[in-house]
């Protein structure tokens, strides 16, 4: 067998992970969605937010979980200023938050929320909100958060949409990006009795899985994988709560969202590197065995996509580079990723909310997700930096 052949052959091995996906999804995702019945207002939450440099946009996300449709006796909002030079505490105080000192460094979004829960055990609260600064909350979040857990939740995410699509296309990418995941990956788990993946933001905790986990306890940038990753070796799922929304400012800057998203690939690859052998020493089941495979992906499909460029290149080398061929592949990658952008606009987005800019561009945006698994398979990024809002120079 040529080099070439065996490369291809060790390359579509790797993408088992993505059959499995693709089966899930087309498994579940077309059944009817769960509802559970609208409850009477009962769970005390307390909601929690890390806030790193956010004096600029803290008090809209204060106002916009103060003027929530629940009954204000049964919920409290805290701030966790951290690594701040700026005023964030004293904005976030001045919109109405209660304010959470830490009392050791904060190297990363885990640590804020582990001192944050400390710090609020053995208070009267049933569960436990967590959003980040930036995020703004539809009215109905907490209504629709406690019918999930009066249904039997222990563990909640929300629907997550951009705050600010139709700013540039990058942005418009980001919003088109998570009705795709919600689609292809939330919803068919919510209807396949698996576990939604929380996506960093808008989810909410039952005080008994801290109590039951021995607190909040995650040592990586990726918080929302990792403890995703420890749900599911407790056995615990993470119900979809579609009503349940979260809208998230988005990075306007391409160059931005390239650092942002390697952060992200990073983290998710630590997390498999600490979670996957953890996990696999568990008696499986349906969760855990779903989760291994979701940070296994990290892991293979950069390395796929390298062995399957090796044979192609090995294939140039020996038959020559057709530059025909590869201006159809590339032609067909943007009309079926414009094609199913465009689908997500017009299905899944209201109609004030599409930038066709953004459906454009978007096979722009996901093809950039393969280069930068890539890289963080050889460059780990280990420390969280922030990303400042209305400012063209967003790093730190």
């Amino acid at each position: 067998m040529e080099i070439s052949h065996v490369f291809t052959l060790i390359g579509l091995l790797l993408k088992v992970t993505t059959v499995y996906f693709a089966f899930i999804a087309l498994r579940w995702m077309f059944c009817r969605q769960t509802h559970w019945a609208a409850a009477p207002p009962v769970t005390r939450f307390a909601v929690v937010i890390a806030a790193r440099n956010e004096e600029a946009v803290i008090g809209r996300l204060v106002s916009s979980l103060l003027n929530q449709n629940y009954p204000k006796e049964l919920f409290d909002v805290y701030v966790v200023p951290n690594n701040c030079t700026d005023d964030t505490a004293n904005a976030a105080f001045q919109a109405g938050a209660n304010i959470l000192l830490c009392d050791y460094p904060v190297r990363q979004k885990g640590d804020a929320l582990r001192q944050a829960f400390c710090q609020l055990e053995g208070k009267e609260y049933d569960a436990f909100l967590v959003f980040d600064a930036d995020n703004v909350v539809d009215r109905q979040y907490l209504q629709k958060t406690n019918d999930a857990f009066c249904a039997g939740a222990r563990v909640v995410k929300g629907r997550h949409a951009a705050w600010n699509p139709k700013d540039s296309w990058v942005s418009g990418c980001y919003d088109l990006y998570f009705a795709g995941f919600d689609l292809l990956f939330n919803r068919p788990r919510a209807n396949g009795f698996l576990s939604a993946k929380l996506i960093g933001t808008g989810f909410a905790v039952h005080r008994t899985v801290l109590e039951q986990l021995g607190g909040w306890n995650t040592g990586t940038i990726a918080e929302d994988a990792e403890f995703s990753a420890q749900c599911a070796m407790a056995g615990i799922r993470v119900w979809w709560a579609p009503d349940a929304l979260t809208y998230d400012e988005e990075p306007c800057s391409f160059w931005v969202s390239l650092h942002q998203r390697k952060r992200w690939c990073s983290g998710v690859m630590q997390v498999g590197r600490a979670m996957i052998p953890r996990l696999m020493g568990q008696k499986m089941s349906a969760l855990r065995w779903d989760m291994v495979l979701f940070l296994m992906t990290a892991q293979l499909q950069p390395v796929s996509a390298l062995l399957l460029a090796v044979s192609r290149l090995f294939t140039a080398t020996e038959d020559g580079f057709s530059c025909w061929t590869f201006l159809q592949m590339l032609a067909l990658y943007w009309l079926g990723c414009a094609v199913f952008g465009a689908l997500l606009a017009l299905l899944c987005r209201a109609r004030e909310r599409r930038n066709w800019k953004a459906v454009a561009l978007f096979p722009v945006f996901m093809a950039s997700w393969l280069p930068l698994q890539v890289l963080a398979l050889f460059k780990n990024t280990t420390h969280w930096r922030e990303i400042r809002h209305g400012e063209t120079i967003h790093l730190t």
